[in-house]
C-alpha cells in the first residue's frame, strides 16, 4: 500500500516523488526502463525563461527559482549554471517577434536586454553579421540533463521513495477509493492518488479513464561536436528555430536540430537521419562561422511527448478524484520539471496548488482526437 504511486521515472516523475516525500507521503515510483532514460535525460539542457508561453510563466519562474537552489535541495548541483540566454533576429518580422517576446516576459518580472548589431558584435565578435536584433537574460541557465533526474531519483529514494525500474505497467484501475497499478512481473500497488507521468506513453492511462490527447512520439536531435577553444558562455539561439547552441567549459557544442522526428515507441528508438545532422551543422555556421569547421562526435535523441498546440497537460483528471496528469511536455519540461513536481504534491497533498495551471488541463483534449497526418509530418520535415 502506497499513498502514491507514480508511473513514469522521468524527470517530472522523480522531482513529484521528492517533494511528496518531503511532505511525509509514502511513495512508489515506476519506471518501465531505466531512470532519466529518454527525454528527461537525453536533452538540450536548457533552462531558459525568454520566448515561454504566456500562460506558463508562473510555473516557469516558480521552477527556475528551485532549480536556482538545486544544490541545497538534492545535494548536487548538476552543473547548473546561469549563462544566461541570446536570441537573434534576423529580419524585421523577426525583430517585431522578438519584442514580443521581450514584453511577455517583462510583464512577468524577468528583465530583458535589447541589443542592436552593433552592441551584438562588441560583446560577442564571433557572431555572424547577419543579426538585426537580440534579446539577452541573464537569469536563463543551462544544467546537465543526464545528471538531474538520476540525482533527484537519489535524493528522492533518501527520502523513502520506492523507485522500481524495469517494470512495465500493465493494468490501472479505480476501485472504491484507491487505485490498483499492476505490473508485467506480477507486482500489485494500491493507492490513495496516482501520477501519470508516463511521458510519449501517458495516453494510454488516461484513456483508461476516459481522457485522452492527441501525442505524438518524437525525438528532438541533439548534437555534440569536439572540443573548441571555449569563448561562448551565454546559449544562443535563433527566433526562427532553426538552431539553438550553448558551449560547455570542456570546450564541445551542443546544438539541438529540427525539426523533430517521429519517435518508434515499440522498440524505444528515437533516430536521427544523418541530414539533419547536416541540416544543424550549416545552421550552426551560419549563426557562428567560427565553428564551421567542428566535428560532429556524437548524435543521440530521446521519445518526448508532442502536442498540437505544444502546451503540456499538467492537472487533475477530469474524470476520476485521486488521478492527475503531467505528460506531453513538447520539449519544453526540462525547465518547468521541479515547479511541475512541486505543484503535483501540493495539489495532492493540500487539495490545490497556487500556481495556475488552468490553460494545462486535459479537459481542451474532451473527444478522441486522431493525430491528423500534417502534425505527424512536420516532425520530419515534410
Amino acid at each position: 500500500m502506497a499513498d502514491v504511486v507514480i508511473v513514469g521515472g522521468g524527470l517530472i516523475g522523480v522531482w513529484a516523488a521528492f517533494f511528496l516525500a518531503r511532505r511525509k507521503q509514502r511513495v512508489v515510483l515506476i519506471e518501465k526502463g531505466v531512470v532519466g532514460a529518454q527525454s528527461s535525460g537525453t536533452n538540450f539542457g536548457n533552462l531558459r525563461l525568454q520566448g515561454r508561453f504566456p500562460g506558463q510563466y508562473p510555473l516557469s519562474l516558480r521552477a527556475q527559482a528551485l532549480w536556482e537552489e538545486i544544490e541545497a535541495l538534492i545535494g548536487e548541483d548538476c552543473e547548473f549554471a546561469q549563462t544566461g540566454h541570446l536570441y537573434l533576429a534576423y529580419d524585421d518580422e523577426e525583430r517585431v517577434k522578438l519584442e514580443g517576446y521581450a514584453q511577455v516576459s517583462e510583464s512577468h518580472g524577468l528583465a530583458i536586454e535589447r541589443l542592436g548589431p552593433c552592441e551584438l558584435r562588441k560583446r560577442w565578435p564571433w557572431l555572424s553579421e547577419r543579426a538585426v536584433a537580440a534579446t539577452f537574460s541573464t537569469r536563463d541557465a543551462t544544467a546537465n540533463p543526464r545528471l538531474v533526474t538520476p540525482a533527484v531519483a537519489r535524493a528522492a529514494r533518501a527520502l523513502g521513495v520506492t523507485i522500481i525500474e524495469n517494470a512495465c505497467v500493465t493494468d490501472v484501475e479505480r476501485s472504491g477509493d484507491a487505485f490498483s497499478v499492476k505490473t508485467a512481473d506480477g507486482a500489485h500497488w494500491s493507492c490513495g492518488a496516482l501520477v501519470n507521468a508516463a511521458g510519449a506513453w501517458a495516453v494510454a492511462i488516461a484513456e483508461r479513464f476516459g481522457e485522452t490527447a492527441p501525442i505524438v512520439p518524437a525525438g528532438p536531435p541533439q548534437f555534440v561536436t569536439e572540443p573548441f577553444p571555449y569563448l561562448i558562455e551565454p546559449s544562443i539561439q535563433s527566433i526562427d528555430g532553426s538552431v539553438i547552441f550553448r558551449q560547455i567549459p570542456r570546450g564541445n557544442i551542443i546544438l539541438a536540430g529540427y525539426p523533430r522526428t517521429v519517435a518508434d515507441q515499440v522498440n524505444h528508438r528515437a533516430p536521427v537521419p544523418p541530414a539533419k545532422t547536416l541540416a544543424a551543422m550549416r545552421a550552426l555556421a551560419r549563426v557562428a562561422p567560427i565553428l564551421a569547421q567542428c566535428h560532429v562526435i556524437r548524435v543521440w535523441s530521446g521519445i518526448e511527448g508532442y502536442l498540437p498546440d505544444m502546451i503540456p497537460v499538467i492537472g487533475p483528471s477530469l474524470t476520476v478524484p485521486g488521478l492527475f496528469h503531467a505528460f506531453g511536455f513538447c520539449g519544453h519540461g526540462f525547465q518547468i520539471g521541479p515547479g511541475v513536481g512541486l505543484c503535483l504534491s501540493e495539489m495532492i497533498v493540500d487539495g490545490a496548488t497556487p500556481t495556475p495551471l488552468e490553460p494545462f488541463s486535459i479537459g481542451r483534449f474532451r473527444e478522441s482526437v486522431a493525430v491528423s497526418e500534417k502534425f505527424r509530418k512536420e516532425f520530419d520535415g515534410a
